[in-house]
């Protein structure tokens, strides 16, 4: 398979990048001499579920994780790991001062609030 730069896949559309996700699994399968009737009774999925996903027709999450893994491709998942420095909520966990959510200010006590108003 052809090595594509980052910069070079921004320029494709999702129904490109689903098609390149589809021919990339395709790809490995045929490496490991499987047809996708093993690959798929293997998943757990119908024939053509699998077919469809390599076709770039079908863009299952599920699909697509369960494929990875009966290809042994799971470490192709590796930049979407989140170390414990990169978890937005690891900070609040330390100190108390960290806020954990974003909150409005200013915001209006109940007292405050418009006496005006009337609810039927």
């Amino acid at each position: 398979m052809t090595e594509i730069s980052y910069n070079d896949m921004k320029t494709f559309s999702d129904a490109e990048i689903i098609l390149r996700i589809g021919n990339f699994t395709k790809h490995h399968r045929i490496l490991l001499n499987k047809s996708q009737e093993q690959l798929a009774r293997e998943i757990g999925i119908a024939r053509s579920t699998l077919s469809l996903f390599e076709r770039g027709e079908n863009t299952s999450l599920l699909v697509f994780v369960q494929i990875l893994r009966a290809l042994n491709l799971l470490d192709s998942l590796g930049p979407f790991q989140l170390n414990d420095q990169e978890i937005p909520l690891q900070p609040a966990k330390s100190s108390e001062s960290t806020p954990l959510r974003a909150k409005t200010k200013n915001k209006p006590e109940e007292d405050d609030a418009p006496k005006d108003w009337a609810f039927y």
